[in-house]
């Protein structure tokens, strides 16, 4: 029995039935919400394990529920969307999505989705870092927690997850596809766009300055990089 809570959010009624049966046979839980405000209530009575948002829905919308889950939850969030351009999916990340789905879209692809968007990247063993620390950022991985300049910084599961596996790998060069499929699952290579993302949300936390960042350094055609091998233990 997998035993984890799934919030369907659409406007549609057949969907979310479609949704609720195929997800509650293979042992989720589901609860329904049909607009933004519901999602929002029902994630105050009720925190689920992660959440499934249609982008466009009446009311406030997919996009602004998902920056107000974000700003009280780090639960993950899959968006649903007809719309395949990359700006839609670059705003809907930028949002605070972990993963973006386009309609139609098939069950085996959504489920691997979901567990992807719930794993968690494999640990490092004794190679990985404990901790690091160069006098303004430091970060406890063992307690997934970060400061900069001595102030808390909350980042989502899969920003940690992300900067986790950079600073491990200090000074070199990560190409896009090992970062995506490391993070995200083997399913993952081509999203470049995740990348750009959250790197880019990543600098906005962790930088002294995020315009000429310090530590998450882009390698062009490449990838990205961790710059500070000598303070990490």
């Amino acid at each position: 029995m997998i035993n984890a809570t799934i919030l369907v959010v659409d406007d549609e009624p057949q969907l979310r039935r479609a949704m609720k049966a195929t997800l509650t046979d293979l042992g989720y839980s589901v609860i329904e919400a049909k607009t933004g405000e519901e999602a929002l209530a029902s994630i105050r009575q009720e925190p689920p394990d992660l959440v499934l948002l249609d982008l466009n829905m009446p009311g406030i919308g997919g996009l602004e529920t998902c920056r107000a889950i974000r700003e009280t939850s780090d639960v993950p969030i899959i968006i649903l969307s007809v719309r395949n351009a990359e700006r839609e999916k670059v705003q809907a990340l930028d949002a605070g999505a972990d993963d973006y789905v386009t309609k139609p879209f098939g069950i085996q692809e959504l489920l691997a989705r979901i567990r992807a968007a719930m794993r968690r990247t494999p640990a490092l063993g004794d190679s990985g870092p404990r901790r690091f620390a160069d006098g303004e950022l430091e970060i406890d991985f063992a307690a997934r927690r970060v400061t900069l300049k001595g102030r808390s910084v909350r980042l989502t599961p899969k920003e940690f997850d992300l900067l986790h596996f950079l600073v491990s790998h200090p000074d070199k060069p990560i190409p896009h596809r090992k970062l995506l499929q490391t993070v995200w699952g083997p399913d993952y290579g081509d999203e470049v766009e995740y990348l750009r993302v959250f790197v880019n949300q990543l600098r906005k936390k962790i930088e002294p300055v995020p315009s000429r960042p310090k530590y998450l350094l882009t390698e062009p055609w490449v990838g990205y990089r961790f710059a500070g091998l000598a303070a990490a233990e």
